[in-house]
């Protein structure tokens, strides 16, 4: 592999990190309601499990209500089976139609317990980043072994692969800390 190829695999790498980062925060309680919430259930719907959001609507009318409303009536009582089941701690309130979802207040203790949460996901972001910087600095040495780089080459390889895994971590950092903002706000 050339040095070009190497740095574009990590770089790809450690942006699906990235976006498994984002992901799990968008799955996260912040007080506010948000279509998010919800992207992470699954619905048993004829017999596959499908996200949410294939069947069903779902919108967020004012800051602590989240409705969603089944493309189909039969699904109804499976999307209620689902959020009762899941770890949202919410509690659907259904009228033959639609699904209502209050959103109460979130106590200093919950937030507290998110924002653990999240500094924990940052952190695996993190770690997975660096594997990948390990397995780019692994390719420079099978390469200079190889003999089809110089050792100044590979030294420059890892220096960049370095350069590559502090960008993606000030990037976790940083929507880490707006998250845990987020999240501290009353």
């Amino acid at each position: 592999m050339t040095t070009a190829e190497i740095l574009k695999d990590c770089e790809q790498r450690m942006e699906k990190a990235l976006e498994v980062f984002r992901n799990d925060l968008k799955g996260l309680r912040t007080g506010r309601a948000s279509p998010q919430m919800l992207d992470s259930l699954r619905v048993d719907n004829y017999g596959t499990q499908s996200p949410i959001r294939d069947v069903a609507s779902v919108t967020c009318p004012d800051a602590s209500t989240i409705v969603i409303k089944p493309y189909s009536a039969e699904s109804l009582k499976e999307i209620e089976k689902a959020i009762r089941n899941s770890d949202l701690g919410l509690a659907p309130n259904n009228d033959g139609k639609v699904i209502r979802l209050s959103i109460p207040p979130m106590s200093g203790d919950q937030r507290k317990k998110i924002v653990a949460s999240i500094r924990k996901s940052a952190e695996s972001a993190k770690v997975s980043c660096r594997n990948i910087r390990r397995d780019g600095n692994k390719h420079f040495d099978d390469a200079e072994k190889a003999k089809t780089m110089t050792e100044d080459e590979r030294d420059r390889g890892k220096a960049k692969v370095q350069d590559l895994l502090k960008l993606y971590e000030g990037k976790i950092d940083s929507l880490s800390s707006s998250k845990e903002k987020e999240v501290m706000e009353q």
